[in-house]
């Protein structure tokens, strides 16, 4: 029996009409005056902005006493950082624009609902399959109103999917000498909304996270620990979406293959 909460429907309905209307018709059509660069490797579109600002203005509407606290509007201004503090709506407009830039899947939108620092409820959307993963804290994982629990690939080594684009050159060495013969090393998808269903559907065992930013994780590390699996601070605490400057984290399929993992890299890459 699928499980849908007034809550999850109303998002899941946003949702659809923000990749419905805004996402998919610029799907490999996006014009070169359409895309901007924030930073290096870090690109944002018209598409992050649209829906952000149409998110914004529907989860005002929804929770008016609710912070928002969206990618786009911490890039044009640092301070709404402090909301991540307080009541807040947190959300990815266009997790995965390097991928949507380039006119590759996947691609996703991503919304959290946190307070006092803590997730307690998230969405994860992916528009090409239709597939909302989605999360209330303390009440299990769920895929498009059904449960789940979260599986491990069952292979030897287990697969582990690492990036290394934000390591620097002592940590991509210490990932090669402790992490790289002990694990099948896949590519990451390079957005949230499809690596941590990776995580609990049985394709990946383990993923590391250098950089972990509220929009991008928040959602994610509440679903897959609902599912069953494992995500936490490299030395296990718990994550908070308002520690915006801290990095590194670990995902896996179990909490057994996160100790594995864990211990083998002795938390250096914090």
């Amino acid at each position: 029996m699928t499980e849908f909460s007034p809550l999850d429907a109303e998002i899941r309905d946003l949702l659809r009409f923000a990749a419905e209307r805004s996402m998919m018709p610029r799907f490999r059509m996006l014009a070169e005056d359409e895309i901007e660069m924030k930073g290096k490797d870090d690109p944002v579109t018209v598409v992050d902005r649209e829906i952000e600002e149409f998110l914004t203005e529907a989860l005002t509407k929804l929770a008016p006493d609710v912070a928002v606290v969206g990618e786009e509007a911490v890039a044009a201004d640092p301070n709404v950082l402090d909301k991540l503090s307080d009541a807040c709506w947190i959300i990815d407009p266009l997790d995965g624009t390097a991928n949507f830039t380039k006119g590759k899947e996947p691609f996703g939108i991503i919304i959290a609902l946190a307070d006092a620092g803590i997730a307690v409820a998230g969405w994860l959307y992916d528009p090409i399959k239709d597939r909302l993963c989605h999360v209330r804290k303390g009440d299990g994982a769920y895929i498009n109103g059904e449960r789940i629990t979260a599986k491990t690939t069952g292979q030897t080594p287990p697969v582990a999917g690492i990036s290394t684009l934000f390591l620097n050159d002592e940590q991509r060495a210490e990932m090669d000498e402790k992490i790289t013969p002990h694990y099948s090393l896949v590519d990451i998808p390079r957005c949230a909304a499809e690596q941590y269903p990776r995580l609990a559907l049985g394709e990946n065992d383990i993923s590391v996270f250098k950089r972990t930013l509220a929009w991008d994780h928040a959602a994610g590390v509440l679903w897959l620990n609902e599912a069953g699996g494992k995500a936490a601070r490299i030395d296990g605490s718990e994550y908070r979406v308002d520690e915006h400057d801290r990095t590194g984290m670990i995902g896996a399929a179990s909490p057994d293959l996160w100790e594995a993992f864990a211990k083998r890299l002795e938390g250096r890459l914090d």
